[in-house]
Formats: C-alpha cells, structure tokens, sequence
C-alpha cells in the first residue's frame, strides 16, 4: 500500500464531520501538493511524497505512544482515535505548496561538483509554522483546544516563539507534548536523511 493510500485510509476512518470532506478534497486538489511535496529541504523526507509518508509515520507513533501503558495508566493521557488522526496526518499541513524543485551543487565522491535535485523553500503564505497548519484546517474544520495547541506547538523547543509559552502549552495540553514525541521519533528515528 502506498503512503497515500495509507494516509486516506486512516483519514476517512477516524476523521469525519463538518468540513472533513471538503479539507480531504482540497488535500488532492491540484491546488495543493500534498502528496508529492517533500517533508524538508534536506533532511528527513526530503523526496517527492516525503510530506505524506512523514504524516503518516507522525500518526503511528503518536498512537504508540499514547498506548503506552505508562502514558494512559500513569500520566492519565488518553485520546479518541479523531484527535490523534487529526493531529498525526495534519500536523504539517503548513507545507503545502512551499517547495518547489530545484537543484544545488555537491562534491561527488571523487570531489568534482555537480548539480543535483533539490527542493528550494518558496512560502507564498508565510504565517509560520504550527499556527499555519491550524490557520488552513480551521478553514475547513473545527478543532478541538486540544488538537489545536497539539499542532500549533508540535515543534516542541525546536520552534523559535517564546519558550515560556511552548513549556505551558506542553503541559496544558498533553496531546501537544505526545504529538512533538511522535514528531522527533518520526523524523529522526524512522526517516533521518536518505
């Protein structure tokens, strides 16, 4: 099964309501590029479909960890199977349509340069990160507060807002805090660089 398979099955299985069908259609639109984008420009998915491949690696292990028996028994952190969905698949909808193909230059094994396939960063909506990604699924969809926060601060310390507020809204909310778990183990542990 492809990754866009995958993400549409996980999709239409845990996210429904108001507006849902309408984000979904504008995910394969033309207008957006989804499921060919790249996750990054150099790092982790860094390839065409690395954006949806990530999303759904985000998802698996946001729900691994929150199955924690610590997590639900201990820390009492317990999701529906909708939050999680909504916050694995949609964290970095932000990326959308940011990358365009481009190509930079790298030394060979032999030291001689050339050309390569790259991606240039090309924001035509530049209103960060997570808040982005809460600015276009609320275009379609309602959040919840806990699924908002969750992706607005899944970049954790990595962001550069003002740390007091990501400390607060890691504890407030602790979807938030398991969303930029499953985001760094994602990220670093099953993608890294190709």
């Amino acid at each position: 099964m492809t990754k866009k398979q995958e993400f549409l099955d996980i999709y239409n299985t845990h996210i429904t309501g108001e507006g849902t069908d309408k984000l979904l259609e504008y995910l394969q639109s033309k207008a957006g590029d989804f499921f060919t984008a790249p996750a990054s420009l150099r790092f982790h998915g860094a390839y065409e479909g690395g954006l949806a491949e990530h999303s759904v690696n985000v998802y698996h292990c946001l729900k691994e960890y929150l199955a924690r028996p610590r997590v639900r028994e201990l820390y009492k952190i317990e999701y529906d199977d909708r939050s999680i969905a909504i916050a694995g698949l949609l964290h970095d909808i932000c990326k959308i349509n940011s990358y365009k193909p481009g190509t930079r230059n790298v030394k060979d094994e032999n030291g001689k340069w050339q050309s390569v396939p790259s991606y240039e960063w090309d924001d035509r909506l530049p209103y960060g990160h997570g808040e982005k990604s809460v600015y276009i699924i609320t275009g379609f969809m309602r959040l919840t507060r806990d699924e908002a926060f969750a992706i607005r601060y899944h970049m954790g310390f990595s962001g550069i807002e003002d740390k007091r507020n990501i400390g607060q809204a890691l504890e407030q909310f602790p979807l938030a805090f398991a969303l930029n778990v499953a985001d760094m183990e994602a990220t670093y542990f099953l993608e890294g660089k190709r």
